[in-house]
């Protein structure tokens, strides 16, 4: 069932999307040569603490986890796509890190990824992260009333393709208020025309996940979260909660 939010709601979901503003950017600077993920987890949970929010993610266990989510982010490196749990692996230079992070306030939650390369930045790795931050932007910007789910899902599957880059067919947005996963579904390709038509009030998370390598397959490490590209190549993962509007998209995790 899908869930229209007042105006109020999306007040309230804005102040948990400034919490999970303000956990990403400390998280991504703490990351340096030879931190820890772990180190990088408990930055987070420090912000949540002082927000006087909640983790989403922590103890989180969909139907295909064998163990519930033990961190507040999702930290994942190099050819891992999302998912990725924050252990004690030293953060090497040139490493590209994706982040993910949700907070819940006051009953109303809000999520956000994005992608960065510690130290030394790799050209290649510099396209990659500016092409599915082009996504996310042409996804956010089709995300206006009277426009449906598929208009986004293509104007995100586009940039990517359009690229070269794969594109996992599995995992993209979804809708978010109360609970940090509701319906619709937000694929990161697809028609136009087709899917839930947008109305004012409706928050989505949207979140494109672009692969270097140009396969969509990936693979499901031991510790049954961890999603990594099944070729090798690294990955890039960005999000924004976003509300639809009469106005336009309203971004709820910026800053």
């Amino acid at each position: 069932m899908v869930e229209i939010k007042t105006d109020a709601s999306l007040d309230a979901m804005r102040v948990a999307g400034r919490v999970v503003a303000d956990a990403l950017a400390a998280a991504r600077a703490a990351a340096a040569p030879g931190v820890r993920l772990t180190d990088l987890d408990e930055v987070a949970r420090a912000v949540l603490r002082e927000a006087g929010a909640t983790s989403p993610f922590l103890g989180y266990r969909p139907s295909f986890a064998p163990t519930p989510f033990p961190a507040v982010i999702c930290a994942s490196v190099n050819d891992a796509i999302v998912h990725g749990i924050p252990d004690g692996y030293l953060l090497r230079d040139g490493d590209l890190v994706s982040l993910d992070c949700g907070a819940v306030v006051d009953g109303w939650a809000g999520d956000a990824a994005t992608s960065f390369t510690v130290g030394t930045e790799r050209a290649e790795d510099r396209r990659l992260m500016e092409t599915t931050q082009q996504a996310l932007a042409a996804g956010i910007a089709a995300a206006v009333v009277g426009a449906r789910i598929g208009d986004v899902s293509h104007a995100i599957g586009s940039v990517g393709r359009a690229a070269g880059y794969g594109i996992p067919q599995d995992f993209g947005g979804h809708g978010i208020g109360r609970a940090m996963h509701e319906d619709p579904a937000v694929p990161n390709d697809g028609r136009p025309g087709r899917g839930f038509v947008l109305r004012h009030g409706l928050v989505i998370a949207i979140e494109p996940m672009f692969l270097a390598g140009g396969s969509h397959r990936y693979e499901t490490d031991p510790d049954g979260w961890t999603l990594r590209t099944a070729d090798g190549s690294r990955a890039a993962h960005f999000e924004h909660t976003v509300a639809v509007t009469d106005e336009g998209p309203r971004v709820l995790t910026l800053p």
